[in-house]
């Protein structure tokens, strides 16, 4: 049986216990995935000499013990570092025109919507959101023109003399 072979039985036959073993350490299902793949993945590297050990499996467990400990001593490390940081100053609350041109986007139809945040918010060409869309340029423009208007209307603002408009 070739090398490859061997860890592939190696792997098949202790995964799951390890698996199980490093969920007993952690008392979390993704972190004792990552530590055993991590665990498989140094065997790996180290196949050649340890398939000469006689108890391949308990060299796993050393690596789960060990990187499960230097999982959580990273935790205390993160905590203490948070812990001498001041706190974040809160984030000051939405402005009164915010809150209401949220809850204006809101009553619009999404298309309208979606055209009006890609022009307005990130700065899009009419042409840039034809092809992020799929749409002609004309229906483009017309999202942005009926959504100017359904914004209008929601705010109660006059709109705009029909000949200024914004077609970049």
């Amino acid at each position: 049986m070739n090398a490859v072979d061997e860890f592939d039985e190696f792997y098949r036959d202790t995964s799951r216990r390890l698996a199980r073993y490093a969920y007993g350490l952690t008392g979390d299902v993704a972190d004792a995935q990552d530590l055993v793949q991590e665990a498989y993945a140094r065997a790996w590297q180290r196949w050649r000499r340890l398939s000469g050990y006689e108890d391949q499996e308990a060299w796993l467990r050393l690596v789960v013990n060990r990187l499960s400990a230097d999982r959580w001593r990273r935790i205390g490390v993160r905590r203490a570092r948070a812990a001498a940081e001041p706190p974040p100053q809160p984030a000051a609350p939405p402005s009164e025109d915010t809150v209401l041109l949220i809850r204006a986007m809101r009553t619009l139809p999404t298309a309208h919507r979606r055209a009006l945040a890609l022009h307005y918010l990130l700065d899009r060409s009419v042409a840039e959101i034809a092809a992020e869309t799929g749409a002609s340029t004309g229906t483009v423009k017309s999202w942005l023109s009926r959504g100017r208007a359904g914004l209008a209307a929601t705010l109660g603002v006059e709109r705009e003399p029909e000949g200024v408009r914004d077609a970049r």
